[in-house]
Order: C-alpha cells, then structure tokens, then sequence
C-alpha cells in the first residue's frame, strides 16, 4: 500500500502535483473530452481544503521538446478555473521553470493554485533528466503523482522529481490501484476478462496474465481473427497479426490447459472494405469470404458474449470488439457496454478505446471504474511495476 495525501500533513505546504491533463483538443483548442480533468479535482479539492499551496504539472501531447503554442495547457487552466470555482494561476513558460515560474511559486498562499507549462516542452521530461527534476522540485515541499496515465513512464515529472521530494499519491491513482488491484488479486468469481484490440503480440503478456487470474477470456475485435486463424479457419482479408499466429495457438493451449474458456466470436459482420458505407453481411467466423473483412462481432457472438457477462460477479474489459468509431460496427461494442452496465458485477473499464467506447455510449457512470490509462492500466494486468507508483512512499 502507498501512502496517499491523508497520510501526510500539507497544510501551508507547497504541493507539486503531477496530474494527466493530456486531453483532446479541437481546432479551435477547445477540450472535447475533460474527464482526465474531471479525474483530477478531488485530490486538487482535498488539498485547497487542506490549506496546501497547490502547483500542477502535466504533459499535453506530443510537442517533441519543444515550446508549441498548439500544446499549450491555457485551455486546461481555464477548464480547471471554471471546475474549481476558483482562479487557476497559469504560468506559462518554455522553459517550463524560469524566474518567474520560481517567484509565483515562493508567493503562493494557502488554497492557491497554479499550473505550469506543459513539461514536454523540455526534452529533459522524457529523458528524466535529474536537472530537470531537481528545477521542478525547487518549487515545493511535497510531491503528489495523480496521473495514473503517465505512471508507466519513467519520466522527470513522474519519476525523477520524487528523489528530491517526499512523494505521495493522490485519490485519483488511490482509485486506480484499489479496483484494478481488487480486480485483478482478489475477485469475486466467475472472473469474466473482455479482450480487444488489433494484435495479439501486443498484448501477449496481458493475455498470458488475465490466463493466470480469469474463468473466462472473450476474445473480440482485430485480434480475435489471429486466434481464428490459428485453429485453421478462413478469415478472409480480415485483419492478422501473422508473427502471433504460433503465440495465439499456443494461448489458446495454455488456456485449455488451466480450465480457462477461452471465447471466441462464432459469427462476425464483415465488409468488403475498411468504409463506414461498405457493404457488409453476417458470416460465421470460420467461413468469411476472401474478399471481406470482419469489421465487428455478429449476433451470435455477442449472444455468447452477453451470458458470460450476466453471470459474472467481475468483469475486466480492455479492447473493443469491433470498429466502434463506425456507428454500423459499434453494435458488438455498445453490446458488451450495455451489458455490462445492466450487470451487477463488479466493472472495470482499463482505459484507452473501452474507456472511450463507454464514454461515447453515455454508459461511464455506470461502471464500478473506468480507467484513465489505457498503456498503464495494460502494464499494471501485464504486472509490470509502474515506475510513477514505485517512486511514492509505502504506508
């Protein structure tokens, strides 16, 4: 167990928190999705409350070291103001920490905020750089990780920053641990995991994991037709992960071998092409034709899917079963979210396109816990130590 924010004293400390403010802008840099913001407010909330002087780190994007107007965090700052009900000073900066930075920081009163600059303006972030996180460290007392997205990178704001500070993790990666944790050490059974996604060799040691831990594994989405294939059957133009096709075979063993169903889809809708307006029909899936694609599970497979989640106790979903993003092959996906949302089970959403799936669904709320890291969460299933977890202090 790691020690969070209720297990130290803040008052009238400077607090550098590193939060995941690395959310999609529009054109216009309007924020289209805030729920790394939203995730963000109560350990902000605690500490104002607390009388900390608050200071926020993130990154936003990819601006390669470099200072880019275009992944400036202003529009999180103004986001965060309006949440809040309270000024959020922004201090913009290419250097991310300049005199100026330092001089807000040494003024900051009890229940202040201020967010500085995105830190991958810097290419000392990624590279964590001790200088880099040594400047960043000047300007508090205290360091709170709350950015559970970034906690699988070994970066000078995630990482590198806590050799300086006494380094604590705040409510939202508290969240994190708890139902990821639970889900994964000590569920209550039948243990039902929900794969997806395109390759398989991406995903091998998730997979291999959730062999150890789940009664059941539903395989859906790009990857279902490398596991299709390595049982022999006709998968058409259908996306395949060739290098895995030995790994799927030798999963599915492993699976059989530790009384573990491993599912897969026994019909699928598949097009001539990758188009949202292609022509598309319902195929079992192991007679898809040469010139189609599976583009998403078909009404059998989301059958079999449906009662394995309806009688689940906990159920672990990574991966959509299909081209969600297209409305005519989101039916499989939306299938699995509303099942899910109707189960009484325990559900955890980890992260990336399932995250985003239930979110353009309307159905987030009513999940147990959905995600804010899709490549974390995936480490954290894989059981790989997250080096932004690992740096904070243990109870």
């Amino acid at each position: 167990m790691k020690k969070t924010i209720r297990d130290i004293d803040v008052r009238n400390k400077k607090v550098i928190v590193r939060c995941d403010f690395n959310v999609p802008l529009d054109k216009e840099r309007r924020i289209t999705d805030d729920t790394r913001i939203v995730g963000a407010i109560p350990t902000i909330r605690y500490l104002t409350e607390q009388g900390a002087k608050v200071i926020l780190l993130s990154h936003l994007g990819r601006p390669k070291g470099e200072a880019n107007p275009r992944f400036s965090l202003s529009p999180v700052a103004k986001s965060l103001s309006e949440k809040l009900g309270q000024d959020v000073m922004f201090k913009p900066s290419d250097l991310v920490v300049d005199e100026n930075v330092k001089k807000a920081a040494a003024e900051l009163v009890p229940a202040q905020i201020m967010l500085l600059e995105n830190t991958r303006y810097r290419k000392e972030e990624e590279e964590n750089d001790p200088e880099f996180a040594a400047q960043l460290a000047s300007l508090a007392e205290l360091f709170v990780n709350d950015a559970f997205g970034t906690a699988h990178r070994a970066h000078a704001s995630t990482a590198g920053i806590a050799k300086y500070l006494p380094a604590v993790i705040g409510f939202l990666i508290e969240k994190e641990l708890r139902y990821l944790g639970e889900a994964l050490d000590d569920p209550k059974r039948p243990f039902v995991s929900i794969l997806g996604g395109a390759k398989v060799g991406d995903k091998i040691k998730v997979i291999k994991s959730l062999i150890e831990k789940s009664d059941q594994l539903l395989i859906g989405g790009g990857m279902a037709y490398t596991f299709l294939k390595s049982e022999g059957k006709e998968i058409g133009n259908s996306l395949l992960d060739a290098e895995s096709i030995d790994i799927a075979k030798s999963l599915m063993q492993e699976a059989g071998e530790k009384n573990v169903e491993l599912l897969l889809p026994a019909d699928v809708m598949a097009g001539l092409e990758f188009k949202p307006d292609t022509d598309a029909e319902i195929f079992p899936a192991d007679a898809i034709p040469k010139n189609r694609m599976g583009l998403d599970i078909g009404p059998e497979a989301i059958s079999q899917f449906t009662d394995r989640i309806k009688n689940a106790k906990t159920i672990l979903w990574n991966g959509p079963a299909g081209v969600f993003e297209m409305p005519r092959f989101s039916v499989g996906t939306r299938a699995i979210a509303e099942a899910m949302a109707a189960s009484d089970a325990i559900t955890v959403i980890g992260g990336g396109d399932s995250a985003a799936a239930v979110e353009q669904f309307g159905l987030a709320d009513k999940m147990t816990h959905v995600s804010t890291g899709g490549g974390a969460s995936l480490e954290f299933i894989e059981g790989r130590e997250l080096p932004g977890i690992a740096v904070c202090e243990d109870k």
